[in-house]
C-alpha cells in the first residue's frame, strides 16, 4: 500500500504497512522533502459545483520531518471540475523507523482547511449531517466531551421529533417534558428506532452520552467511546430515515426531513 492510500482514508487511524517513502538517507529534524507517494483523494461536497466531488492532490507532497518516527505532510487538493482548492494536514507516526523499506505507520492527526468552499460528505440527512460534522470536528480536535454533546443532541432531538410525528405525548404529568427513558421506550415500541444490535436497552446509548456530557468521564474516555457511539447514533438516524410509515407522516405534515431544526430545541433531558 502506498502512503497516499492511508492519507486518503483520513481520519482513520489504524496501523498500516506502506511502501517506503523517505528513502534510506536520514533527513535532519525540521527539514522538508518532496515525496511522491501517489495522489491523495478526499471526498467533499463542492459548493461551487453543488455536488459531491473527489478532491485530488498533485503527485508531490510536502513532507516535514518532526521527529525520529514522526512526519508532517501538507497537501493541496482540488476539485477536478471547477478547480476549487482545500488544504489538508496529516501527522503520520511510524511504529519503527521511518526509513524502513516498508514501515508500519498510522495517521496520528488530520486537519483540513475547507475555507468555506467545501463541506464534508454526510449520510444524506440534512441538519443531522451538520451536527455529525460538528461532532467529528470536535473529536479531531481532541474535544471528546464536546463531540459527545452533539451526538446526544441528535439522539434526543430525533426521538422527540419522531414522538411528535407519531402522536406520542411528550409532556409529563406535571406539565414539563416527559422523562427521556419512558419516552424513548414508547417511541421505540411503536416505531423501532433502535437498531436490533442494542434494541434490548436503547437507553444505554443515551446513558453513555449523558455520562460524558455531565462530566462523569475523562476526555480520554470520551475520545475512546466517541467512534463507537457515533456509529450507534448513525444507526438510529438510518432506522428513522428508512421507516416508510414515518416518511409518510412527515410528508403529510409538509415537513422536510433534511431540514429539521435540531439546534433551537434546547436541552430536554438530563
Amino acid at each position: 500500500m502506498r502512503l497516499s492510500e492511508v492519507l486518503s482514508k483520513a481520519p482513520a487511524t489504524e496501523d498500516v504497512q506502506v511502501e517506503g517513502f523517505l528513502g534510506t538517507r536520514r533527513i535532519p529534524w525540521g527539514q522538508h522533502r518532496s515525496i511522491e507517494v501517489g495522489k491523495v483523494a478526499l471526498n467533499f461536497n463542492c459548493k461551487a459545483c453543488g455536488d459531491a466531488r473527489t478532491f485530488m492532490s498533485g503527485e508531490k507532497l510536502s513532507c516535514l520531518v518532526v521527529g525520529e518516527r514522526v512526519v508532517s505532510i501538507d497537501a493541496c487538493l482540488k476539485c477536478p471540475l471547477c478547480g476549487t482548492a482545500v488544504e489538508a494536514w496529516f501527522l503520520v507516526v511510524s511504529r519503527e523507523s521511518l526509513y524502513d523499506q516498508a514501515p508500519v505507520v498510522r495517521l496520528e492527526r488530520y486537519v483540513e482547511n475547507r475555507r468555506g468552499v467545501a463541506t464534508r460528505l454526510g449520510i444524506g440527512t440534512g441538519s443531522f449531517d451538520d451536527l455529525l460534522e460538528r461532532a467529528e470536528l470536535a473529536y479531531e480536535q481532541g474535544l471528546g466531551a464536546g463531540a459527545m454533546v452533539y451526538l446526544r443532541k441528535i439522539f434526543e432531538t430525533l426521538t422527540y421529533e419522531v414522538a411528535e410525528v407519531a402522536g406520542i405525548e411528550t409532556t409529563g404529568r406535571r406539565g414539563g417534558s416527559k422523562p427521556f427513558r419512558p419516552l424513548l421506550e414508547e417511541v421505540d415500541q411503536k416505531h423501532n428506532i433502535i437498531p436490533s444490535a442494542f434494541s434490548r436497552d436503547g437507553y444505554k446509548l443515551f446513558s453513555e452520552l449523558s455520562g460524558v456530557v455531565h462530566g462523569d468521564s475523562s476526555e480520554d474516555v470520551a475520545l475512546d467511546k466517541y467512534p463507537h457511539c457515533r456509529r450507534l447514533v448513525i444507526g438510529v438516524i438510518n432506522k428513522v430515515v428508512e421507516d416508510t410509515e414515518m416518511k409518510t407522516a412527515i410528508d403529510a405534515l409538509g415537513w422536510d426531513l433534511n431540514n429539521l431544526d435540531l439546534l433551537d430545541g434546547g436541552e430536554r433531558a438530563s
